[in-house]
């Protein structure tokens, strides 16, 4: 580990954060500021990991994507993208196939929480909320919960 009184690099402690996960170099900056004691060190540290391709949002991006689709509509991921500093066309790109997919994901996320119809409107309405609160569309929500008992998933 490190020895007592040393203080990994910006570089360093950047290099350890990508290693843990892709980062959008808006995120780095955020998280490594406060360690930054000389100004502008932060930025030349970062544009040389960027140009040595360990910093790129277009992963970033596509990490994000890969971790979240299976559980949260596109607002949800949209939101996640936007908080990490990522817009942008690649994000738009991103969000757009997302889109294509968003009833197909909803109903497995349905599927697995709940398995079968809502018996009643209390119930229902739950089960539209924890849709809506994982970033699926009004219009999506209202389609899987009202076919939730047709046969027409697989």
């Amino acid at each position: 580990m490190n020895k007592p009184g040393f203080q990994p690099s910006l570089k360093g402690r950047a290099l350890r954060l990508l290693s843990q996960r892709e980062h959008s170099r808006t995120e780095l900056e955020r998280k490594l500021a406060p360690h930054e004691e000389v100004p502008g060190e932060l930025a030349k540290a970062l544009d040389e990991l960027q140009a040595r391709d360990f910093i790129n949002d277009g992963r970033a991006i596509e990490s994000v994507v890969h971790r979240r689709a299976g559980k949260w509509g596109a607002a949800r991921v949209k939101q996640e993208l936007t908080a990490k500093g990522l817009t942008g066309e690649a994000v738009a790109q991103a969000l757009a196939g997302l889109k294509d997919t968003e009833l197909r994901r909803a109903q497995e996320v349905w599927r697995k929480k709940f398995g079968s119809p809502a018996p009643d409107p209390q119930t229902r309405a739950k089960h539209m909320r924890f849709l809506l609160t994982r970033g699926f569309s009004a219009e999506v929500v209202r389609q899987v919960v009202s076919g939730a008992g047709e046969d027409d998933f697989g």
